[in-house]
């Protein structure tokens, strides 16, 4: 076997393993994702409406006693305050719907960025049908990315490009060391990129409570239906209390 030969060999040898390793990587991740959102849902349906309807109560709490002091620059506050977390409350537990984000700015730099990715990876410049299509894959990520205002997603896809095994075209040794090269090199970007996505989500405060909650319910407790009568609790507490003040 040449040389070159044993080194494509080893390369792809190392290829399959990265391959695994990415794979693994992204199972994981999708399927913290899942848990998370499955807990999410299972939180807000237990107690995120109960904290939304005490975070209503205390807010027209707040409105009244700002009512009657108009001249109170921190009553107007607190009051203000207060309705804007009954509002985020009552978005996140899904009882309103969530106010849309702004359009993003489209701004010199990001039209720069999309000018400089069309002229390189415009399908128009493509010299294969095969080409051809990879490019259009990677345009409709581009124009994803320039409406969502995503300055570094069409940078990074720039850089992809360049590096891209797919461009490569042959398959003698020469080329497929080359195209090898480029992959596992994309492999291990994907696998930093990956982990760091997983320790992200882990460091999620709603991952965290998931952690505990599930520690507390091996060990014998209802966590969640404990907080669901504390804040029952509260809100006639708090009903009460707006009975008193209107």
């Amino acid at each position: 076997m040449l040389p070159e030969e044993q080194e494509l060999a080893r390369l792809e040898s190392e290829q399959t393993i990265l391959e695994d390793q990415v794979v693994t990587a992204e199972e994981t991740l999708e399927t913290l994702k899942v848990e998370t959102a499955q807990f999410q849902r299972h939180y807000y349906q237990t107690v995120g409406r109960l904290y939304a309807e005490l975070d209503r109560l205390v807010a027209q709490i707040a409105r009244v006693a700002a009512g009657l002091e108009p001249d109170n620059d921190k009553a107007q506050v607190e009051a203000e305050t207060a309705e804007q977390q009954a509002q985020k409350s009552a978005e996140e537990s899904g009882l309103t719907e969530k106010q849309p984000q702004p359009p993003p700015e489209i701004t010199p730099e990001l039209k720069l960025a999309f000018r400089q990715a069309a002229k390189l990876m415009h399908p128009d410049r493509a010299t294969s049908d095969a080409e051809r299509k990879r490019r259009t894959v990677i345009m409709a990520k581009i124009n994803v990315a320039y409406e969502k205002g995503d300055k570094a997603a069409i940078e990074k896809l720039i850089i992809e490009f360049g590096h891209d095994p797919e461009a490569i075209i042959g398959e003698d040794v020469s080329a497929r060391l080359v195209k090898t090269i480029r992959r596992i090199a994309q492999l291990r970007r994907r696998l930093d990129e990956a982990q760091l996505e997983i320790a992200d989500q882990k460091a999620q405060e709603l991952h965290e409570l998931m952690v505990t909650v599930s520690e507390a319910k091996t060990m014998g407790g209802e966590p969640l239906s404990d907080l669901a009568r504390q804040l029952t609790q509260q809100i006639s507490e708090r009903k009460i209390e707006l009975e008193m003040v209107l």
